[in-house]
């Protein structure tokens, strides 16, 4: 009789160890669906500060104290919120990858570092696949680490202030989100 209580405890612990786990509430179910950065530390709020060599845009279509649509997910709450212009300046966008030197974890495809978050790069656009170190603190473990290039693209970058639409405090001096992912109001 005792083999029998012991497979019929291991399997009550078996059904057990499974409560908790089941994810049929919809909630992160680790699909690449899922925004970017979900388990990781972002500055959702940045400082304001811009590196000083970063030009303001002459022309941008939002300008700064206008409202527009984001139409992005980067982080959890940001698509479909109303943003607030705080900034507007030309430059050289990125998609990087890099280890984070903080827990070693990969991140993948990155949006946004821009030209003037990049040790060395002067006035070049660097091409996909080359490396670089960033600058950046957008997320912990970014500042310092060696990033590849994944894309490029010459555009408008802004700096944005919005109330998540998942609810919570108030997103301040967001870096960065791109021309194209902002739509009219």
């Amino acid at each position: 009789m005792k083999p029998y209580v012991l497979i019929f405890t291991i399997a009550i612990m078996m059904v057990i160890s499974g409560c908790g786990k089941n994810n049929s509430d919809g909630e992160n179910s680790g699909t690449n669906n899922e925004p970017q950065h979900e388990n990781m530390e972002m500055e959702h709020s940045g400082s304001g500060e811009v590196p000083p060599t970063l030009k303001k845009a002459e022309n941008p279509t939002y300008q700064v104290g206008s409202t527009a649509i984001i139409e992005t997910d980067h982080m959890k709450g940001m698509e479909g919120a109303e943003a607030t212009i705080v900034g507007a300046y030309d430059t050289v966008a990125y998609t990087v990858s890099y280890t984070s030197t903080t827990d070693g974890k990969r991140v993948e495809n990155h949006k946004w570092v821009i030209q003037e978050e990049l040790k060395d790069a002067d006035d070049k656009t660097l091409e996909k696949g080359s490396e670089a170190t960033l600058l950046a603190d957008h997320m912990q473990g970014m500042e310092g680490a060696v990033a590849e290039i994944d894309s490029a693209e010459h555009t408008t970058v802004y700096m944005v202030d919005y109330n998540p639409t998942t609810g919570g405090e108030r997103v301040t001096n967001h870096k960065w989100v791109t021309e194209s992912e902002l739509s009219g109001n």
